[in-house]
């Protein structure tokens, strides 16, 4: 009994002092050196950017990949050259989205269409977003963006349009690396609807809605 009390106190002992012990310590700095469980990182043999390599010919010691070299994920054939380069196999351009057009695709076209494409074309397509309209008018010397209204636009096939988002057209500059192929064909989905909605017409507008138009605006002329 006596040797199960005195282990007792020991213990509890040592539960009290030990938090104590350790609070103290908090803030005192050692003198002695780090540990380095691999010193090796911290004085590995190596160049920064832009520095000279006099190993190479060209004293170069940031090199390009090697030729034929692709990145994990980014190998491109032409099975899924459709979806990924908006071409078919033999190189012209898609003539229409490869991808579910649905409601979710439209929302997530929207969110990024506001995001990467609104300052230069506006909310409606106009070529009349705050980077070309803003400034009182005036803008700020860019080159100005076209709308998607045009003829030349609306009849294009989808694939340029993903074209033009991945890899840029003259004064545009590529935003492939910025948004997914996936994410560029829901910009495209949503150009569309932005197409149609500034050049839509009665045969447009679903009946149910043209019904609901005529009820609940008796003195508007709604066509059949």
């Amino acid at each position: 009994m006596k040797f199960m009390t005195r282990s007792f106190y020991i213990v509890l002992i040592a539960a009290v002092a030990l938090p104590l012990v350790l609070a103290g310590c908090r803030g005192m700095k050692s003198e002695k050196p780090p540990i380095h469980p691999n010193p090796n990182m911290d004085h590995q043999q190596r160049f920064e950017e832009q520095e000279r390599n006099p190993f190479f010919a060209d004293g170069s010691s940031m090199r390009m990949p090697v030729p034929g070299t692709v990145a994990r994920g980014h190998l491109r054939t032409t099975a899924n050259a459709p979806l990924e380069l908006g071409r078919s196999a033999s190189g012209d351009f898609v003539p229409t989205n490869p991808m579910v057009v649905d409601a979710a695709l439209m929302a997530r076209g929207q969110e990024r269409y506001d995001i990467y494409c609104t300052p230069c074309h506006g909310f409606a397509g106009d070529g009349r977003g705050i980077i070309m309209a803003g400034n009182g008018g005036q803008g700020y010397g860019f080159v100005p963006a076209p709308t998607y209204h045009s003829d030349f636009l609306r009849s294009a096939p989808d694939g340029y349009l993903y074209d033009v988002i991945a890899n840029g057209v003259r004064s545009m500059p590529s935003y492939g690396h910025e948004i997914a192929p996936a994410d560029r064909w829901a910009i495209v989905a949503y150009i569309r609807a932005l197409q149609r909605s500034q050049d839509a017409g009665p045969e447009d507008v679903p009946q149910p809605e043209l019904d609901r138009l005529a009820t609940s605006n008796p003195n508007v002329n709604v066509p059949n």
